[in-house]
């Protein structure tokens, strides 16, 4: 495993064969894996004994993989990747509108799956930058008007108040901050903050969505995360700071 140390995943699926082999991929890995067939079972577990990211399936009995999904998210910033066996964009929106840090759409390539763990977990733990892409100088802070980041605890604020922010959101305003005033196309997102080369585009959408509801006075109307028609979006400075500083 390319990881630094064992992490614990949970894998919450009705399906025993798709558990099985779910589970013996992620165990080849290099990862301690636990299984559970249902949604209480699931919240049960991930409260009893957190794991470090949960493999969750949307359609579940007892309770559906979208308010498990919402349970564990109360207990914290836990990293969840969605299986799914829908292919309407509807469902996996829902999932990323919950928390979810990524989905995967069944039929799935198990080694795919261990793939996307091992890039949520590994950017659970750094901060953004993704393989491949340019280094970037790390920074001690980073400042823009009411909002502070620290990369390195991964921690950001807002007018002095921690923001609750998943995995993906903390990389996107790292990346909005680092990169201000700049004009960025949601492909171009997905590569930096993503790591992926392709992949669904709404994702960047429900994620840019999101983050402006956490970080906007006005989530409606905008002004640090503007929409640049036909291109993406650009992170706006306010006028006091004029640009991202070193705390």
């Amino acid at each position: 495993m390319r990881l630094d140390t064992v992490k614990r995943v949970l894998v919450v699926d009705d399906d025993p064969t798709v558990s099985e082999v779910v589970a013996g991929y992620l165990t080849r890995a290099g990862f301690d894996v636990d299984v559970a067939a249902d949604g209480p079972s699931a919240v049960a577990g991930a409260i009893a004994q957190p794991p470090e990211l949960v493999v969750l399936d949307l359609m579940l009995p007892g309770m559906d993989g979208l308010e498990v999904c919402r349970r564990i998210r109360e207990t914290g910033p836990l990293p969840v990747i969605m299986l799914t066996a829908r292919g309407d964009e509807e469902d996996r929106i829902l999932g990323l509108e919950v928390g979810a840090d990524d989905y995967v759409t069944k039929p799935f390539s198990p080694r795919e799956l261990v793939l996307r763990v091992e890039s949520v977990l590994r950017r659970a733990g750094a901060p953004a930058t993704a393989q491949g892409a340019p280094s970037v100088p790390r920074l001690t802070g980073l400042r823009a008007g009411p909002l502070t980041l620290d990369p390195a605890a991964r921690r950001a604020t807002r007018c002095g108040r921690e923001l609750a922010l998943t995995i993906r959101e903390f990389d996107l305003l790292e990346f909005f901050l680092r990169n201000p005033g700049r004009a960025t196309s949601r492909e171009e997102l997905m590569r930096r903050v993503w790591g992926w080369e392709f992949g669904d585009l709404s994702t960047v959408t429900v994620h840019v969505r999101r983050l402006r509801e956490k970080i906007e006075d006005d989530p409606a109307h905008p002004r640090l995360i503007s929409t640049v028609w036909g291109v993406g979006y650009r992170f706006d400075p306010p006028a006091a700071n004029g640009a991202d500083d070193a705390a």
